[in-house]
């Protein structure tokens, strides 16, 4: 088994393209050995699912794709970050008692942290960021085939 397997998706920042996110990452973990029918499966498609939206609603326009990458290192720990060219960093906004946005971010860092994991966010080259998290993997791996990618490492 390689020390380190990879995949990405580019997709177009629009609605539709939350649920292929959510969709790509689940079949690719599925491949990696993670059945979909677990909490941390559920877990991880909530987070997929709020970092795609963040990156489709508050680039404003300024980001026509963006790219969902998933990294499995050493079996032993998972990353998942998702990339656009807007270079405005995500930030918590004060949310109103009745708002019904802005909490995407706190969701997204409370249910990393509640799986043993951590959200960082890093620059692309291109002057985009990448917002990722990091978690423990939980299931043995598989070695299904993915696609190299070429995104920025948290590291």
């Amino acid at each position: 088994m390689a020390d380190l397997q990879e995949a990405s998706v580019t997709l177009p920042s629009d609605p539709a393209s939350v649920s292929a996110a959510r969709k790509y990452v689940s079949n690719v973990l599925a491949e990696w050995g993670l059945a979909a029918d677990t909490d941390v499966g559920d877990t991880i498609r909530l987070i997929v699912s709020e970092l795609a939206t963040n990156a489709v609603q508050h680039t404003r326009g300024e980001s026509p794709t963006f790219t969902v990458g998933i990294e499995l290192d050493r079996e032993e720990q998972l990353r998942i970050g998702v990339t656009d060219s807007h270079p405005r960093y995500p930030k918590r906004l004060p949310a109103a008692v009745q708002q019904d946005n802005g909490r995407g971010l706190v969701i997204i860092r409370w249910l990393t942290m509640e799986c043993g994991g951590r959200l960082s966010v890093t620059p692309t080259p291109e002057g985009g960021k990448t917002v990722w998290i990091e978690l423990p993997w939980t299931a043995p791996v598989s070695g299904g085939a993915a696609t190299p990618s070429a995104w920025p490492s948290p590291r």
